[in-house]
């Protein structure tokens, strides 16, 4: 039976993992620039302001949805997509603690 690694890091390692790679492409960056401007957005606008076509922007919202890093709906054929705030806070104040934590040590370091 083959044994994951990723099941070795504590539950904070992996969400912080998740969420960072949901951010780890430019495309996805730009989605949440986007949603955070018009706090509420259809799929089709997002395809217009995106160098991108319709399938690929949804698969990049799949993954940023995955992660939690946005909500979404379907009425009909218009997807409404939105940031999950709580979820962002808490990636971002987890990413701060991690960050301050790797400043103190290396402060020590030689």
């Amino acid at each position: 039976m083959a044994i994951h690694k990723k099941e070795e890091f504590s539950p904070k390692e992996q969400d912080l993992a998740l969420f960072a790679k949901a951010l780890s492409h430019p495309a996805r960056i730009a989605i949440m620039k986007i949603l955070a401007n018009k706090n509420e957005c259809v799929c089709g606008e997002l395809v217009e302001a995106l160098p991108l076509a319709q399938s690929t922007v949804s698969q990049h919202l799949k993954e940023l949805k995955s992660a939690g890093l946005i909500n979404g709906t379907v009425d009909g054929p218009r997807s409404c997509y939105c940031i999950n705030w709580k979820a962002f806070e808490k990636f971002n104040s987890d990413f701060n603690f991690l960050f301050s934590r790797m400043k103190e040590a290396q402060s020590k370091c030689c």
